[in-house]
């Protein structure tokens, strides 16, 4: 949607439903703070209280998280048992899980069925779908990504996240070196957008929350608004009210993520920097 002069911006919360920790800081952050959407995991531990609160906050935009690594199925073991383990969750381990699917058509049926599963277990709340992404950004990977496409237009998703991180915009906010899994997911990233591109499926102009996944401090928020570039941009982090938590992440500065989301400092950056901010479905 890139145009000369104008800009917006979508600021995003990934797992919501992962902890009552993270449902309470989602909530917190979109009342008194920069946050405008949620990406929902529907079957992880607190999704039920997560759709409670989204259906309480009409202008809170939420979308389907597909969760594919470390995370519950949301089928029955049985029906996914070769993606599986006994207590029906995904391998945290991305690579060996994406060379398994490459290697194995009864994974990628599973798979396929799992996805479609998820879709329908969010069209089940009510909610209206505002985009998808997925966990760890497993959607990135090659046969995947069209089964993806393929719900998301059946389910008319207004946007589909393809993470193209423009170096030069964080260069402009810390000198650091890109890091590997920086370089590894560019590709594909930009293989992604192509496909939704010519499926007709929207993507942002550009993605910030890879380099400083689960450290999107106030400083970095700042500098991110400060630089925000034309088009339509999306920033997701990752907020909650502690790190204490199920399925919290090793390293990941959860409490910082949502002082930053609310900090006086950030909410008043955002409304100076030229940006309209909303929904994915507020830009379709």
């Amino acid at each position: 949607m890139t145009r000369q002069g104008i800009k917006g911006l979508v600021v995003t919360a990934d797992d919501f439903g992962l902890s009552l920790e993270v449902n309470e800081a989602v909530e917190r952050a979109h009342r008194g703070g920069i946050l405008t959407a949620a990406s929902l995991m529907v079957s992880a531990p607190a999704a039920a209280d997560a759709i409670r609160r989204a259906r309480r906050l009409p202008r809170l935009r939420v979308g389907l998280h597909v969760v594919l690594v470390e995370g519950a199925a949301t089928l029955a073991r049985t029906r996914v048992a070769a993606l599986v383990d006994g207590d029906g969750r995904f391998p945290a381990e991305t690579a060996r899980h994406g060379i398994g699917i490459l290697c194995s058509s009864v994974r990628r049926r599973q798979l396929a069925l799992e996805i479609g599963a998820q879709f329908a277990a969010f069209r089940a709340t009510g909610l209206a779908l505002d985009h998808v992404d997925a966990h760890r950004h497993f959607h990135l990977h090659p046969l995947l990504s069209g089964e993806i496409i393929r719900h998301a237009l059946q389910h008319g998703a207004p946007f589909v996240r393809a993470p193209r991180e423009p170096a030069g915009v964080l260069l402009r906010i810390e000198r650091r070196r890109r890091r590997l899994d920086q370089i590894l997911v560019a590709p594909f990233a930009r293989l992604l957008a192509a496909r939704l591109r010519r499926a007709g499926v929207p993507t942002c102009d550009q993605v910030f929350g890879l380099a400083w996944s689960g450290a999107m401090t106030c400083e970095r928020l700042l500098g991110l608004l400060a630089h925000l570039p034309e088009g339509l941009s999306e920033i997701y982090t990752h907020p909650a009210t502690g790190g204490a938590f199920a399925g919290a992440a090793a390293g990941y500065r959860y409490a910082a993520e949502f002082a930053a989301l609310t900090a006086p400092e950030v909410i008043e950056a955002a409304a100076r920097c030229g940006a309209r901010l909303g929904g994915f479905a507020d830009f379709r």
